[in-house]
């Protein structure tokens, strides 16, 4: 059993398993990309190299797994201690993530952050603190903004949606859009500084998803005026 100690030992100074992650990563790519009609745009918004911290909005357990597979650098996250407690924390490690204690400030977790930033790797952080089942999306908290502040790291919005609908074991037509990446040069790791970094950032993630929301209601509209359009159009060939 990997204590919590370790964990986060192997995450600072290990990081990720090349090998083991370009392998899951190619065969959750195949598996997501048919059976969830995965599309992923924005990739090119992501930097290739040096430190990031992409702000995705959270709806599901698999948003993680959507963000890493379209990416060429690996990913690094944040999960729930509680997956970090039986045989498979190993293979959680070594493929970028590690252990937080929810409902707590949890220093271990942080520090793990700044280490995964300062050599120069990419962290995915959901401002939403945890996932939102209800409608719509959660109030962002500024704890990523600060870590990438004092990292010197652009913020990168990412905007997932699908997986909050599931066809079960996993989500369908799920759809990713990396946006524009907010710089943080000149800005000090405050309480305020950090406000105004996510509030740049996250107007991003929210007005894409209620777009994508809204696409189902437009592709009807679009379909009914089509059909309306035809019936017009028999009519008057019968005159």
């Amino acid at each position: 059993m990997t204590t919590n100690e370790e964990a986060h030992r192997i995450a600072r100074e290990k990081g990720v398993s090349g090998p083991l992650y370009r392998i899951v990563k190619l065969l959750a790519g195949l598996v997501f990309r048919v059976l969830c009609g995965f599309t992923a745009t924005g990739k090119e918004n992501v930097p290739k190299e040096g430190p990031v911290v992409i702000v995705p909005n959270h709806k599901s357990f698999w948003d993680p797994f959507f963000v890493a597979i379209v990416l060429r650098r690996p990913v690094h996250f944040m999960g729930k201690a509680e997956h970090f407690d039986g045989p498979m924390a190993p293979i959680f490690l070594r493929l970028g993530a590690f252990p937080v204690r929810r409902g707590e400030s949890d220093a271990e977790a942080l520090e793990t952050s700044r280490a995964i930033l300062r050599r120069g790797d990419a962290l995915a952080l959901f401002p939403e603190g945890t996932r939102v089942r209800e409608e719509g999306l959660g109030v962002p908290k500024r704890g990523a903004a600060r870590l990438a502040i004092e990292a010197g790291a652009p913020i990168v919005p990412a905007t997932i949606t699908g997986t909050e609908k599931r066809r079960w074991p996993l989500p369908r037509r799920v759809r990713l859009v990396f946006g524009t990446p907010v710089p943080v040069e000149g800005l000090q790791a405050t309480p305020e500084d950090a406000a105004a970094a996510i509030n740049e950032a996250w107007p991003q993630v929210t007005e894409e998803y209620a777009r994508w929301r809204e696409r189902p209601g437009a592709v009807a509209a679009t379909a009914a005026a089509l059909g309306l359009g035809a019936l017009i159009v028999r009519r008057r060939r019968r005159h």
